[in-house]
């Protein structure tokens, strides 16, 4: 995260702003909602959603990169003990190679709606529009400005931060429990040595990068199978635009 994003979203507060409009246009459950592990080079991106509860409020709710872990553990236990329901989804690196991150992100952020008891009538999302049933509301930064997806923000934060721990016991080398499996320059350095497991995310450069440098000759016999195709093209369509020209 930039410097100056840093400090933008340190002025922002979170509010019950948003949450009170929708349950001023009538509804009664209001969730928020949103997904962690987008730029990670390893494991799954997980979404939460959460409704809170509209008369019990939980102080120090903000976007979870802004809050040190103990903090956020903190929260998070408040989190799922006062509120109305919480439900959190994963999308695992497989699926993010065969449908890319962005696609992924979607689909984790509708499965946490999905998955939430009691079911919403209104939703709000960090930036982005899900595939969901009921009413929406996009907010651009809003894991700064709505407590609702703040407390999302923070129990799929915990969540995954304690999956990595999990995972570093299974894959030590590349030192899961710190870097949450995020490109650190300690972890693209291991990458290039000892190359990915197979949980990294095949489709993003550092990994596949990493992947090319352990094994040359295959990645040189794809290329050649690639380009090869694409050069028949090329001469086809310029021997055609010669005999257009005679």
């Amino acid at each position: 995260m930039s410097t100056l994003k840093l400090r933008l979203l340190k002025k922002l507060k979170c509010t019950l702003r948003y949450e009170k409009l929708a349950w001023a246009d009538g509804a009664q459950l209001v969730a928020g909602v949103d997904e962690v592990g987008r730029g990670a080079l390893f494991g799954p991106v997980v979404a939460a959603a959460v409704i809170l509860k509209p008369d019990y409020r939980i102080r120090g709710l903000r976007d979870s990169k802004l809050l040190l872990p103990e903090v956020r553990e903190v929260l998070a236990e408040r989190i799922r003990e006062h509120c109305i329901g919480y439900s959190i989804a994963s999308i695992n690196a497989a699926r993010i190679d065969e449908i890319n991150i962005y696609w992924a992100s979607l689909e984790a952020l509708a499965l946490a709606v999905k998955n939430l008891q009691p079911v919403p009538d209104h939703v709000l999302v960090d930036a982005l529009k899900i595939d969901v049933q009921c009413k929406q509301t996009k907010i651009i930064h809003g894991d700064a400005l709505s407590c609702s997806i703040a407390a999302a923000s923070i129990i799929a934060k915990v969540e995954r931060d304690r999956w990595m721990r999990d995972f570093d016991a299974q894959y030590p080398l590349y030192g899961l429990a710190s870097n949450k499996g995020y490109s650190t320059l300690r972890h693209k350095a291991i990458l290039r040595e000892h190359g990915p497991s197979p949980l990294h995310r095949q489709s993003f450069a550092p990994v596949w990068m990493a992947q090319a440098e352990q094994t040359p000759d295959l990645f040189a016999e794809i290329q050649q199978e690639v380009e090869e195709p694409v050069l028949e093209e090329l001469v086809s369509e310029e021997a055609i635009l010669l005999e257009s020209h005679q």
